[in-house]
């Protein structure tokens, strides 16, 4: 299978073809500013202690940090919401291929999002994940970790000249948004792996993935 970074790019050709030249630049002029921005200052580091958390599934049900890291090691995916083309991708693909591999360092796959659980089931079931979807509404989790951003108003008038709302999929009403990250944490809640990526079109790989956990079995 294509790696993330090739559907990238292959996703970047066909939304040239198909939005407005005036909408394609400002999304670059964004991303080329977060990228300069980088990682915030203060952003959840490797050796942290991640805060124990309680947010509730798709169906509402209430997750636990502890019964997450019960069995072995949780992969942390934050995305920005299952209106992100680039969220839905890289969703899919740790689903196809990482999800199979995890039952090997006795893992479980977690997806974080600030949308609602109705909006979280919705994402599930459209890209036919069978892992844990949780919400973190108003973005307690994420803000604590220090790896959240506010987009650009022109960015987001951009987005509803097309007709998307970021914010009617969110309790809060908000659009401040996690950067994609994935967190690896240990059964004792320390972070062992933190991938940060300021551009919303970067994703981690899921051979990074596969090669952090398998240097945290080793150690």
């Amino acid at each position: 299978m294509a790696t993330i970074a090739e559907q990238v790019t292959e996703m970047k050709a066909a939304a040239a073809s198909r939005l407005p030249a005036e909408v394609l630049a400002i999304f670059a002029s964004d991303q080329a500013a977060l990228t300069e921005s980088g990682v915030p200052s203060g952003a959840v580091a490797v050796g942290d202690q991640l805060p124990a958390f309680a947010l509730p599934d798709a169906t509402g049900k209430t997750r636990t940090l502890k019964e997450l890291t019960a069995d072995g090691p949780a992969v942390i995916v934050f995305y920005r919401g299952g209106w992100c083309p680039y969220c839905n991708l890289a969703l899919r693909t740790y689903e196809q291929e990482l999800l199979p591999k995890l039952e090997a360092y006795s893992a479980r796959l977690v997806a974080i999002s600030p949308e609602t659980p109705d909006a979280s089931l919705s994402t599930q079931e459209k890209d036919e994940l069978t892992y844990t979807v949780l919400s973190d509404s108003g973005l307690e989790l994420a803000n604590t970790l220090g790896i959240t951003f506010d987009p650009s108003e022109e960015g987001l008038a951009a987005q509803r000249s097309f007709g998307l709302d970021i914010s009617a999929t969110r309790a809060d009403g908000g659009t401040r948004l996690p950067m994609p990250t994935v967190l690896i944490v240990d059964r004792d809640h320390v972070v062992r792996y933190v991938d940060i990526n300021p551009n919303y079109t970067s994703r981690t790989e899921v051979s990074e993935i596969l090669a952090a956990l398998g240097a945290i079995e080793g150690s």
